[in-house]
């Protein structure tokens, strides 16, 4: 602003007394002499009107029109989304079959239409989305939802992405079994919490009755999460993550769109249809 200000006191100083600066006979004055006058007169306008336009426009942002920065936000978000649309699009169609190999697939696996969700089963907003893409899953046979368990929540989070990666090693469709009682039911209480020395352990214990519920044969699921194939899993997650943007969950990739939140049913459709 300091420097707005001198350029304005500057300009006005040149328009009033600019034509002192050129010496000349003043009642027959030079084309030259004229000439320089213009320029300086002309110079005296553009910094006078270049300083008055750069003090209101902020003032015409704040106070006149605020509406329009709303606007200009939205509008670059919007830009935004759609250069991170195209870089996910370009990856996914490359790389479909990868992202698939040791992933958990809710649904027809092999549907035409993929749902990539990067999701946590201690997430509350990935336990939303999780029912919003159910009722997909129940009117739609042409989908498939594939799970890319992004862990954030340390001992909450781990037990269970290992778990269900580990079960589709042992059994495709009850692994769908079991990742959906892991994000329906509550695997963790609050008394549970108080120690948090030990609430990996019981975390573990938790699910692995739900695991036997599902029909997953558990001392071969506990050793299979220590396998490469967990570990390979969870770094594909995590570098999808890094090259995705993708800082929380859940994060939902349909299509060409990339979607950050718990978006509802209706947009879910929407965009698959598109």
């Amino acid at each position: 602003m300091t420097w707005t200000i001198l350029a304005l006191l500057l300009g006005i100083a040149l328009f009033l007394f600019g034509g002192m600066l050129v010496k000349g006979d003043e009642k027959k004055p030079t084309m030259g002499v004229i000439l320089c006058k213009k320029v300086i007169k002309l110079v005296a306008i553009i910094l006078v009107a270049g300083a008055v336009t750069r003090m209101y426009i902020p003032y015409y942002l704040t106070h006149v029109n605020p509406g329009i920065v709303q606007t200009m936000i939205s509008a670059m978000q919007e830009q935004q989304q759609a250069e991170k649309n195209k870089a996910v699009r370009s990856y996914v169609r490359s790389n479909a079959a990868k992202m698939m190999a040791d992933a958990p697939i809710l649904g027809n696996r092999d549907a035409k239409k993929t749902i990539f969700v990067w999701t946590d089963f201690s997430c509350p907003f990935c336990r939303r989305v999780h029912g919003e893409l159910a009722r997909v899953l129940d009117e739609r046979d042409d989908v498939r939802v594939v799970i890319k368990n992004f862990s954030i929540h340390g001992a909450l989070s781990d037990g269970p992405a290992k778990a269900a990666i580990a079960a589709k090693m042992q059994d495709a469709d009850k692994a769908a079994v079991f990742v959906d009682m892991m994000m329906t039911r509550d695997f963790y209480s609050q008394d549970d919490l108080k120690d948090q020395s030990k609430i990996g352990e019981k975390v573990e214990a938790n699910i692995m009755k739900m695991a036997r519920e599902a029909g997953l044969d558990t001392d071969k699921l506990k050793a299979d999460m220590k396998n490469e194939v967990v570990t390979r899993e969870l770094s594909n997650v995590r570098e999808l993550a890094q090259r995705f943007e993708i800082n929380g969950t859940p994060f939902l990739v349909i299509g060409d769109q990339a979607f950050p939140g718990a978006i509802p049913y209706d947009q879910i459709m929407n965009a698959l249809d598109k």
